[in-house]
């Protein structure tokens, strides 16, 4: 994400590698052609002057004039330098050409890729949505084009399962690309031969695999029946279509991308910011063999999620007002984000620690702080905005999630599956487990006065056991 001053972040890759191609074709002293590239694949090209020395921000005005979008695209929309390795969110004060010329320093430095993957990548430039803008200015967009390209990105996540779904919700997703591509369900076309044709079009990978025999059956991870074509179908049929004839109905697909948004915004990490780490795997066997295993870590204005990669499912959910953060750069020892959170040890209250390791650990500290920030901010102008509920009750707060309660949920923790270390407040010392917790190993946590997580400052003298 962004690669200066408290806004810093970087995210690994991308949901396709369609991101390993080059966005300038050419570069002289007055003239080049850049493309610039859109969810859904597409590209934009620009004749640019003085292409060295254009920001991030004249870039951005100049995609909008093209595509000829609204206001609001300026806030709800950044560039990114985007390639296989690494992403970036770009401030409107970046020169995207400077930061290219820079991308193998900046691989080297955030990323462990070997020395011959940096120096054959090459990154494009892309028009994606801005990490920084709520959710709740989202529901006030009624641009086609604006809904649209927010939708395809959304939809690119989904389907590379960079954001984790329950099948329900994947085949109601799916349900919603189904009627954007293939038009209202009409009873008696052959809907089921052109979803199997294009199944990998609407649902996630690991939900498209069709396996056979018992060993199949057991690979299915508790994947329930129905899932695949047939409750893709079922809820492509119960898809719901707007007020007006069928001709506006059919022509009008801003509903459907709308429903799409609005769906995901269940998600608590819709939006976010994506990094690359490893976590230590819970000791397992006579010998205690861990290992670490391989996440993602994202980050929004809601909150921080761990995310198992291989699983596809949260290992670990904190909204800010439930954790304490702070990191460790190279210069002191392996980079590690270290993440503090409330939890119990065979029934006593304990600080939980998860080592995240991770190159891009200062810069998941510094989005963490600058994400705190934008939410006590906004917090004044959402409770305005929100006002009184509405006599039909349409929708709640825009600052209020709707809760997924699901048993079992991808989205829910699994702090089970986690190795923390657990700390305890024990006369002047912190020390690990038991006795009653009371302090906390980390200072760094957000003021809001609310929250379950209360923090007391450490004693002057801490060790960990």
């Amino acid at each position: 994400m962004q690669m200066d001053g408290p806004e810093d972040s970087t995210g690994q890759p991308g949901p396709a590698d369609r991101s390993h191609r080059s966005s300038v074709s050419s570069v002289g002293a007055r003239a080049a052609d850049v493309l610039v590239y859109l969810a859904d694949d597409s590209m934009v090209p620009l004749a640019v002057e003085n292409l060295p020395s254009l920001s991030a921000h004249e870039l951005h005005r100049a995609i909008r004039e093209v595509l000829q979008l609204p206001d609001i695209a300026l806030d709800a929309f950044a560039l990114w330098l985007v390639s296989p390795l690494l992403e970036v969110q770009l401030k409107p004060k970046h020169q995207p050409y400077k930061l290219g010329r820079q991308w193998q320093e900046l691989l080297l430095r955030f990323t462990d890729a070997p020395d011959d993957d940096v120096a054959m990548d090459e990154p494009s430039l892309q028009f994606r949505r801005n990490v920084f803008f709520p959710k709740r200015r989202e529901l006030q967009i009624h641009d086609k084009e604006v809904l649209r390209l927010l939708y395809e990105e959304a939809k690119g996540n989904v389907l590379a399962s960079r954001y984790p779904c329950d099948v329900e919700d994947c085949e109601a997703l799916g349900a919603l690309v189904c009627r954007v591509q293939l038009g209202p369900y009409q009873p008696g076309q052959p809907t089921a031969c052109a979803l199997r044709e294009k199944l990998d079009s609407f649902l996630p990978a690991h939900l498209c695999k069709r396996g056979h025999g018992l060993f199949a059956a057991l690979r299915g991870r508790g994947a329930k029946a129905g899932t695949g074509e047939q409750g893709l179908l079922n809820a492509y049929r119960r898809v719901q279509e707007a007020a007006g004839s069928d001709g506006e109905r059919e022509a009008s697909l801003s509903p459907h991308y709308r429903a799409y948004l609005l769906k995901c915004h269940e998600l608590p990490f819709y939006g976010c910011a994506f990094f690359h780490g490893e976590i230590d795997k819970p000791a397992q066997g006579f010998l205690h063999r861990g290992g670490r295993k391989p996440v993602s870590v994202a980050i929004s204005l809601d909150g921080v999620h761990v995310i198992d990669c291989r699983e596809k499912h949260v290992l670990l959910g904190l909204r800010f007002q439930e954790l304490s953060w702070d990191h460790t750069s190279p210069e002191e020892e392996e980079s590690v984000l270290w993440l503090e959170f409330d939890g119990d040890n065979e029934g006593t209250p304990v600080n939980k620690l998860l080592k995240i390791y991770s190159k891009q650990a200062e810069l998941m500290s510094s989005l963490i702080e600058y994400c705190i920030e934008l939410s006590q901010a906004a917090e004044p102008a959402a409770s305005q905005e929100a006002g009184p509920t509405s006599a039909s009750g349409s929708s709640p707060p825009p600052h209020q999630r709707p809760q997924l309660r699901r048993q079992g949920s991808v989205v829910c923790s699994r702090i089970q599956h986690l190795s923390t270390i657990d700390y305890v407040e024990e006369g002047e010392t912190i020390k690990r487990v038991k006795p009653k917790r009371t302090t906390s190993f980390f200072s760094r946590q957000l003021s809001l006065g609310q929250g379950s997580y209360t923090v007391v400052q450490p004693a002057d003298s801490l060790e960990q056991g």
